[in-house]
């Protein structure tokens, strides 16, 4: 059964003549059909929010705080049927859409929170001599529109970690979603026109790089919230002409293991950051640097642990790694393993693919100029190396045009300081895998990895413009 989706367009779902498959990458069935949209499309879907911008500009605190919290409750009473959209549209393990589903609730009640703490300060004006008898202080107001461009790793939380800001600062939003995934997004649009925001102020359109350009390069967008690839953001940096940025790209995420562990509390949780979401995440964990005094009893723990994982079917609650998001994707990570066992590194375990699905891969003995260690890997690929020390493990961590985050296992608190302080990357997670992210925090990158940071509290800060009133009181 082919499901028929639309787009959402100035309040009314829409279709066009061109239409694209979504296709499920665990068994190649098409689980949907979805409009293309046109240059006439994407533009009546720019006006639409540009039409609406004032409109929401002036819809009172708490009228948004309930629009949001009412779609929290929508996401709720639907999340099984938004868990298996994810699964069906993007191979994500059913256990992990579950879980989008849980932390897009709380990214939804985070952003409605932020809605009614938008506030100003009062400006000592008094500080300067001659202004004695001046007041002065700031308002935010909303920047207007704000498009949102997002992957397929997560097709729910991630927009909403855009869009739901973007709606609590008072902005209209235009919303982009992957190409590969943007079902669950469609159905979000459901979801918050049932909650009760204004109909021209979410507008969600469907294709590829040229509707993403069209959007990027619009003057009716004011913003830009943007998670993707490095090459994608710098186009987008590039093109987008006079509009403030938020990119989150990529990363080939490092973590230190120091000599001091208990190797029983890491080995799950370097697990989880490698092989997670299979791979696919900008904070999945790429590169291990371990202490050579724990190198080869955490390396054989760790194996034993990849060993218990279970690979296969999605939608069974057992699973543990299902497909990457094509066979593309996966032709690819192949290749760079292949590639680095050519030249010597040594395949530890894994090594095999079957269509679009990537056994969860150990790599050792690998060099700093392979692929798998020095580019994005975006797939269930590891690396494990031995190092001398954490300045050696830090410096090796650095040694990337990434910044994304990093982990750091150690019992010493002087040695997680001195990582902390000397690892350049927008994130240091001690005793945790790079892959830890609390939708509360402020996460993003810097180097390659992107411009900005991404919560709630601060995307609604970004997403508005500080304006400062002076009385006379002359």
């Amino acid at each position: 059964m082919v499901d028929n989706y639309r787009l959402l367009i100035g309040g009314q779902w829409v279709s066009s003549p061109v239409q694209a498959s979504i296709v499920n990458p665990y068994d190649d069935t098409v689980v949907a059909s979805v409009p293309v949209a046109d240059r006439e499309l994407v533009d009546r879907a720019l006006q639409a929010a540009s039409d609406a911008a004032r409109e929401m500009a002036a819809l009172p605190a708490h009228q948004r705080y309930d629009i949001l919290m009412n779609a929290a409750r929508l996401v709720e009473a639907r999340k099984e049927e938004l868990a298996v959209s994810i699964t069906r549209e993007s191979g994500k393990t059913i256990r992990a859409s579950r879980q989008e589903i849980e932390r897009s609730i709380f990214t939804l009640r985070l952003s409605a929170e932020e809605a009614g703490r938008i506030g100003g300060e009062e400006v000592r004006l008094d500080r300067v001599p001659g202004s004695e008898n001046r007041l002065g202080f700031t308002w935010r107001e909303p920047v207007g529109v704000v498009a949102c461009i997002t992957p397929f790793n997560s097709p729910l939380n991630l927009i909403i970690h855009k869009a739901g800001p973007a709606i609590a600062a008072g902005n209209a939003v235009v919303v982009k979603p992957s190409p590969q995934a943007p079902l669950t997004g469609l159905m979000l649009g459901e979801i918050l026109l049932e909650a009760g925001l204004p109909p021209r102020a979410l507008n969600i359109v469907y294709g590829g790089a040229e509707v993403g350009r069209q959007i990027v390069t619009d003057p009716r967008v004011q913003f830009i919230a943007f998670t993707g690839s490095a090459r994608v953001g710098r186009e987008i940096a590039s093109t987008a002409g006079f509009k403030k940025l938020m990119l989150e790209l990529g990363s080939n995420a490092g973590v230190y293991v120091h000599r001091d562990v208990s190797i029983e509390k890491v080995v799950p949780r370097l697990v989880q950051g490698a092989f997670a979401t299979t791979g696919q995440a900008c904070i999945s964990t790429q590169r291990v640097y371990v202490h050579r005094d724990v190198y080869e009893p955490l390396l054989h723990r760790f194996l034993q642990a990849v060993d218990r994982l279970v690979v296969g079917d999605p939608m069974n609650p057992e699973t543990d790694i299902g497909p990457m998001i094509d066979k593309s994707a996966a032709q690819r990570v192949e290749s760079w393993v292949n590639e680095a066992h050519a030249r010597g590194a040594r395949i530890a375990f894994g090594g095999r693919r079957e269509g679009a699905v990537v056994w969860p891969t150990v790599l050792v003995d690998v060099q700093p100029d392979m692929k798998v260690v020095c580019e994005e890997v975006f797939g269930p690929v590891v690396s494990f190396i031995p190092v001398g020390s954490v300045e050696e493990g830090v410096e090796r961590i650095n040694d990337s045009p990434y910044g994304l985050q990093a982990g750091v296992f150690t019992e010493d608190i002087n040695v997680a300081f001195r990582a902390a302080k000397a690892l350049k990357v927008g994130g240091v997670i001690v005793n945790d895998s790079s892959k830890y992210r609390a939708d509360n925090m402020p996460f993003g990158g810097v180097k390659g990895s992107g411009m900005g940071r991404e919560s709630p509290a601060e995307c609604v800060r970004r997403m508005t413009e500080q304006k400062v009133v002076v009385l006379n009181l002359d």
